[in-house]
């Protein structure tokens, strides 16, 4: 398994539509920036057989600076971008062989 990258994924949608890479290009830079500020302004953002992406609070904690560990640090609430995949993603990421994933991960096997 493999990283793939926006400026293939664009090569991949321009081959399998027919569309022109920069007509690719502008429209898959446009959905993530209206996903961006949807998001930011607290909207949540589903798409049927991929998932939803919202907002979450990631509770306040004690943090410690790794140069100065004896001195502590409280960490505020912060608002993080959560992804819960759509069934249709996760029935299909379930048939997908561990030793790949494994594999790509640099985890040995046994």
């Amino acid at each position: 398994m493999a990283t793939v990258t926006k400026k293939e994924l664009i090569t991949e949608i321009s081959d399998k539509t027919g569309i022109k890479h920069a007509d690719v290009a502008l429209m898959l830079e446009s959905f993530m920036e209206v996903a961006v500020n949807h998001l930011a302004a607290g909207d949540e953002i589903t798409l049927r057989t991929f998932g939803t992406f919202d907002l979450r609070v990631a509770k306040g904690k004690l943090g410690r600076n790794p140069k100065l560990p004896q001195s502590e640090v409280m960490i505020p609430d912060r608002c993080v971008v959560r992804f819960r995949p759509s069934r249709e993603l996760r029935s299909r990421a379930a048939v997908v062989p561990v030793h790949k994933v494994n594999a790509a991960n640099g985890v040995n096997g046994m």
